[in-house]
């Protein structure tokens, strides 16, 4: 006998923040580094950091911490989408960032910042295994860039500070945009 049930069911397709919402969780080891350039708004940073997830199958839930250069620490595109993601800003001086290797150094943020990589460094200064390389955002011109690193061991954080012989302020963490 026929059931009136069809076999099966078209699902529509939801909006991003939906689809980010249903990944699967994994411990929360996820660290976002970031670059932008001055007045990069809130929806092209959290859009690009978003995409970048999904692409690779992660969650924002997994997510951390966004990392970036000291001189954006005000920034508020990159503020706005930490806070929409419910998680720190940390930031790391010029200096440091230029001592990490990176496998997609740029004149642009050397010139701009001092240093030839923000997003893939920021996101790698704290060590760990880089899941997304540096992407640009896919607004014309691009404002943002960003990469993914997974923190290794247990999923927790190391603690964020300067160490002995590390610069003074490098590994702040901006107050206000915990989870």
């Amino acid at each position: 006998m026929l059931s009136d049930q069809p076999a099966f069911t078209h699902v529509r397709r939801t909006p991003d923040a939906d689809r980010l919402a249903r990944l699967p969780d994994g411990p929360p080891s996820l660290v976002v580094g970031v670059g932008a350039s001055r007045g990069v708004t809130v929806d092209e940073m959290l859009g690009l950091v978003e995409d970048a997830l999904r692409d690779a199958g992660l969650s924002a839930r997994s997510v951390v911490e966004l990392a970036t250069v000291d001189t954006k620490a005000d920034e508020p595109g990159i503020l706005g989408a930490a806070e929409r993601l419910g998680v720190p800003v940390v930031t790391y001086r010029a200096g440091e960032l230029a001592r990490v290797d990176v496998p997609n150094p740029s004149a642009a943020p050397l010139a701009a910042v001092g240093t030839p990589s923000v997003a893939e460094a920021a996101a790698l200064a704290g060590g760990g295994d880089l899941l997304v390389p540096k992407r640009t955002s896919s607004a014309r011109p691009a404002r943002a860039t960003c990469a993914v690193v997974r923190r290794t061991g247990d999923g927790r954080l190391p603690a964020v500070g300067p160490g002995a012989g590390a610069d003074a302020g490098a590994g702040t963490e901006r107050p206000g945009c915990r989870r």
